[in-house]
């Protein structure tokens, strides 16, 4: 059957009967109390777990009941917002919390000096790496680029099987410094190759922070702004842990329990965050906005963006989807805490790059939409902006390409991952082994 077609057809009738004999009655979920995607009927998570690392907070109790709050995260035992506060104006943060998020306490001076030569030894790869394996298959799924890297990686790790403690951190720590190589330069190679443009590689700088050599790396000229420095610093720092109940954090615990290594680990923690339900939220939020600027002429008036909005909202407008992006969260109700503080810095990075207009339309749109869905979908629970609301933006402002949004996100997130891998190691040798019922028809 060498046909083509034919393969087709046989394909096409194949997945009808797998419809057929695969598809479970919503009734039986709730016959036998299965909660749908670990959620239950409030949309609470069911607990599988218990972790130090991180704390998400989207309610509290009073009189007894539960109560929607303004959102918190909080980073072992800190506030991101005060360690973000915590900061001089200048200073980059985004290894100094790894560090906290990894070893579980705040660095000494020693200690982060240490810490930081450790990630400038590790940032560059293999001899030849870039050559033999990042150029060999360029594409523009950097993240698939980047797993396939990362599982090539073990090839050059005499303890690729080892899982101790200790070797699993001499990993994570080598992973975290290379994730952003492999990101810009899986970017590079596919710019050239499938976009038929010029190719520049930069080696890392080992005297740079993350943020600093992610921009340097990406820019012919080697050069950036410290203001956008420090935008892309506060974004990574934002992005890097979030509960250990999110799809890739949990895949990582999952895999991790298993037994198996540190390379595949982080690499089907990869294959989930690249998922467009977890991971590329902000292309759908960039891609939202593209077509808003393309029908509303006035970004001031906000009866025209409020028409356009409720087009959206019903399917008359974008992509049919009926769907604000970037608006609401799956535990936040009143408000994302990693959106208020980064809106700071998103407006600070839209005056320097002369985007006011274009940061007056996110605010509108921010503005009226929850009021909009509220209405449309007579809705109880509150909606407001997530993170992912304003990311895109800010990296389509540093210059960095759509390709790499999801990219970036795995460079800030492999820190969460990291510290879940060693958490998992060090607490527990069991495997996650969750129930699944049978509900077969004898024959």
């Amino acid at each position: 059957m060498k046909n083509t077609k034919q393969m087709n057809d046989y394909i096409a009738r194949q997945e009808e009967i797998c419809r057929r004999n695969d598809m479970i009655s919503p009734r039986l979920y709730e016959e036998y109390g299965v909660n749908l995607g670990l959620r239950d009927e409030n949309g609470n998570g069911v607990l599988t777990g218990l972790t130090k690392i991180s704390k998400i907070v989207s309610s509290k109790i009073q009189n007894g009941q539960k109560i929607p709050c303004d959102g918190e995260l909080w980073y072992r035992g800190y506030r991101v917002e005060e360690l973000i506060q915590g900061l001089d104006e200048a200073e980059l943060g985004f290894e100094k919390i790894a560090y906290l998020l990894l070893m579980g306490e705040m660095p000494k001076q020693d200690e982060y000096a240490e810490f930081m030569q450790m990630i400038a030894d590790y940032r560059s790869l293999p001899s030849n790496f870039t050559r033999d394996v990042i150029m060999k298959k360029a594409g523009a799924d950097i993240m698939n680029t980047m797993t396939r890297s990362i599982l090539t990686l073990a090839s050059y790790d005499d303890k690729a099987m080892d899982t101790s403690v200790t070797n699993s951190l001499r990993q994570c720590i080598q992973l975290i410094s290379q994730f952003p190589v492999l990101a810009v330069y899986g970017y590079n190679a596919y710019n050239y190759y499938v976009n038929q443009s010029s190719m520049i590689i930069h080696n890392p700088d080992p005297s740079l922070s993350t943020a600093e050599n992610i921009l340097m790396m990406l820019r012919p000229d080697r050069s950036y702004l410290p203001v956008e420095a420090k935008v892309l610093d506060t974004a990574l720092l934002l992005h890097m842990e979030h509960g250990g109940g999110n799809n890739s954090t949990f895949t990582t615990r999952v895999v991790s329990s298993s037994g198996s290594d540190t390379y595949s680990t982080i690499a089907a923690a990869m294959s989930s965050l690249k998922g467009p339900k977890h991971g590329g939220a902000n292309i759908k939020v960039m891609e939202m906005m593209a077509d808003i600027r393309a029908h509303v002429k006035d970004y001031a008036d906000r009866e025209e963006l409020s028409a356009y909005l409720s087009k959206i909202l019903d399917g008359e407008a974008f992509d049919g989807k009926k769907l604000i992006y970037g608006m609401g969260h799956a535990v936040y109700t009143l408000s994302d805490p990693r959106e208020r503080v980064f809106k700071r810095y998103v407006e600070r990075l839209a005056q320097a790059k002369g985007r006011q207009q274009d940061m007056m339309l996110y605010q509108g749109v921010e503005e009226l939409a929850p009021v909009l869905i509220g209405n449309k979908r007579n809705r109880n629970k509150e909606v407001s902006p997530n993170v992912d609301f304003y990311s895109g933006f800010v990296y389509e402002m540093l210059g960095i390409p759509m390709e790499l949004y999801t990219a970036m996100f795995a460079v800030a997130r492999i820190v969460g991952w990291s510290a879940h891998r060693i958490e998992e190691l060090i607490c527990t040798d069991k495997i996650i082994r969750p129930a699944y019922m049978s509900v077969m028809e004898k024959r």
